[in-house]
């Protein structure tokens, strides 16, 4: 097959991706490719540099490993290309051409087909971290895999980021929403009651956003197939019988898996040792994550004020002199 031609944007592309590379001592250089190329061409840019080459098609490889290259081929040809890149990465990672807690630098289509447009520097510790939506397709639900994509997303951001510099366990009720309401009673405060539905769907990110900020409270939220927050704070009341869960894990994971068993629902709950995600359903643990790391809290600036006035004045007076004299 004669290869596409090896063009001046997508040489740029691959100098500055390898820059980037150099500059955060990244472990390889990932490029997406959606048509063949020249391998001897791309191997003058790059130099000896480590090198993977990705496609989702066999043809666009061809030749690759004989000229030296890592590859992988994926079977992913209508997925979304973040998708490709992170299931990219999971296949290097398993067939051992990267190690878990790598640094890759990734170039790709982002915007445009057929057109290296866009640089990601991945960090795979955190990023194997992330569950993608081929992930979430294993479960065998009605609820909406946008839906459910976004309760796991924003669960793993209360995982990570937790609150004032503390971590924060939740849990949401996902689906079945009329059913988890007939299991559950109040709390206390309903921090969503009497809000519009669209000022409750977790579709913006301000909702988003506000749930963070109220998820340290007891009970769980009930989430609706569309998005929309039905309840908050609400005591799970689902039988428990013959349910088995892990050793260690607390009331909240109980309450979660005795919910996914008694109505459709998903649960998903966020651990508050550790900020870890899990996702049940018919009574049992069927996707985990664990969370990134937490960000640093800086301590405060500690410093004593001016006693009074008068040393207001001494300090400024001494500071005009020092002026006068230089």
């Amino acid at each position: 097959m004669k290869a596409a031609r090896h063009n001046d944007d997508c040489r740029e592309m691959v100098e500055f991706a390898l820059r980037m590379a150099r500059g955060n001592d990244a472990d390889a250089l990932l490029v997406m490719l959606e048509a063949p190329t020249d391998w001897e061409k791309l191997k003058k840019v790059v130099g000896k540099y480590d090198l993977m080459v990705a496609s989702d098609d066999a043809e666009n490889v061809l030749g690759a490993a004989d000229a030296g290259l890592r590859t992988v081929v994926l079977d992913r040809k209508y997925d979304l290309v973040h998708e490709k890149l992170s299931q990219t990465l999971l296949e290097s990672v398993a067939d051992d051409l990267l190690a878990p807690g790598a640094q890759v630098v990734a170039v790709y289509s982002g915007f445009e087909a057929g057109k290296l447009d866009s640089v990601s520097l991945i960090h795979l510790d955190e990023h194997l971290r992330r569950l993608t939506a081929r992930d979430l397709r294993q479960l065998e639900t009605r609820v909406p895999l946008d839906t459910l994509k976004t309760v796991v997303d924003l669960a793993v951001e209360i995982g990570r980021e937790g609150r004032e510099g503390k971590r924060v366990g939740t849990m949401f009720v996902v689906g079945d929403a009329r059913k988890v309401l007939a299991h559950s009673r109040p709390t206390g405060f309903d921090p969503v009651k009497g809000y519009r539905r669209k000022d409750r769907n977790l579709s913006d990110a301000r909702v988003r956003e506000g749930i963070k900020e109220v998820a340290q409270i007891d009970g769980a939220f009930i989430v609706a197939a569309d998005g929309t927050i039905e309840a908050a704070s609400r005591y799970i009341d689902a039988p428990a019988e013959g349910l088995t869960l892990s050793k260690g894990l607390g009331t909240r994971h109980w309450a979660a898996a005795s919910i996914s068993r008694a109505t459709n629902a998903v649960a998903v709950t966020v651990s508050e040792s550790a900020g870890t995600v899990r996702i049940f359903q018919n009574g049992e643990v069927m996707l985990r994550v664990e969370p990134f790391r937490l960000p640093m809290k800086w301590r405060e600036f500690e410093f004593e004020p001016p006693k009074d006035k008068k040393d207001q004045k001494d300090k400024k007076d001494r500071k005009d002199k020092k002026d006068k004299e230089d």
